[in-house]
Parts: structure tokens; sequence; C-alpha cells
């Protein structure tokens, strides 16, 4: 069913009475870059859903990734919005390593825990699994962080070749263990705050 709102045509298409997000999020290239305007790809497929974003707002797929909702939606391709960026060929996050400084700041912004790293340590980027996405560039206080085109969009950088699905689904469930693991970790802390006021109290 097409539905129209706010001058934004999207479809609606209901699957044991749900709508077909996990469909759509499967088609984008899972890099949670924050481009589209939305804090990661699922976001932005839940958006598509409901309306509140157009199909043609992820410049990482580009027209390809454009195309592809376009026939999972029923709706015809359209050029990829240049409001929120231009299609690039694939890049890496390198890190100029005898400039590091150890502050951790890019690990800290990673969504997919591809940098190691520990405070006052040289870091370095897991080539094989970073999604080009960029957030470390902008925090890194001494410019250490240089963005490597890599050969195709097929290439992992680390030599070995892997598909894009297989790229984004990776990618996808390294970002979604990083956020189990970060609400596991403020769960904790809190539950730690929770005891030491109770301690206090009960002094």
């Amino acid at each position: 069913m097409l539905v129209t709102v706010d001058n934004v045509t999207y479809y609606r298409k209901k699957t044991k009475g749900a709508i077909v997000i996990d469909q759509i999020n499967a088609l984008l290239p899972q890099t949670q870059c924050g481009r589209c305007g939305f804090k990661g790809c699922r976001p932005y497929a839940e958006a598509i859903a409901s309306g509140q974003a157009d199909i043609n707002q992820c410049p990482p797929g580009g027209d390809e990734g454009v195309i592809e909702l376009a026939n999972l939606l029923g709706m015809k391709p359209k050029p990829l919005n240049t409001q929120f960026g231009i299609y690039k060929p694939r890049h890496i996050a390198l890190i100029i390593e005898q400039d590091c400084i150890g502050c951790a700041k890019c690990i800290a912004v990673c969504p997919v825990d591809a940098i190691l790293g520990a405070a006052k340590f040289m870091h370095t980027v897991i080539a094989s699994e970073c999604t080009g996405c960029e957030l470390c560039v902008a925090p890194c206080p001494v410019d250490c962080i240089i963005m490597k085109p890599l050969i195709s969009n097929n290439d992992t950088g680390d030599g070995s070749v892997r598909n894009k699905y297989d790229q984004a689904q990776l990618a996808r469930r390294r970002y979604e263990a990083r956020c189990l693991r970060q609400e596991k970790d403020t769960a904790e802390k809190a539950e730690r705050a929770k005891k030491k006021k109770e301690a206090l109290t009960n002094i």
C-alpha cells in the first residue's frame, strides 16, 4: 500500500501484522554513520517504514541502495538526495600510529568496535571490521586518523574479499553486540550507584 505523508511517498507492507523494518534494514550498508539524519541504520529503516524519511537519504548506499529499497517497497527509484551527502567508494580508517597519543576518543565513537587500544597507548584499526563511517575522524585531537580508499567495495582492507551483504551483516552484528554491552555497562553502573547510595543512607 502506497501512503503519502508530508509529500513523502512510502510503501507500507505488513507481514504477520509487522511493518517490514527488518527487510529494509537488511538492505542498508550498516555503517551506522548517521548521515541519513538518524542515529543508525535501523532507526533510518524504521523512519522509512513509518513515512518519516525517504528511501534516498543514505550516501554510503548510493544509487544502488536506493534502487534496492525501491524494488523492495514497490516504488520508483530516485536519485540520491545530496542534501545528506554524496556517494563515495568504500574507505576505511587508518591511524597514523606515530602520531597517536592514546586519547581513546576514537574508540569511544566507533560503532562496531573496530579500533583497538588503551588510554595512553597507540591505537590501531581492525581494517576488515571498519565500516568507513568516519565518526572517528573528527574527535581525534591530533588529526592522526585518515580515510584510506579501498580497491573495491568488496575489499576488506586486509587483503581478503567479502561481498557487500556479508560485510553489512557482520557490521550489524558487531554494532548490536556493542549496543548490548553498553546497555549492560549502563545498568551495572546504575546498580552500583544505587547500592552505594543505599549504603550511605544506612550509615
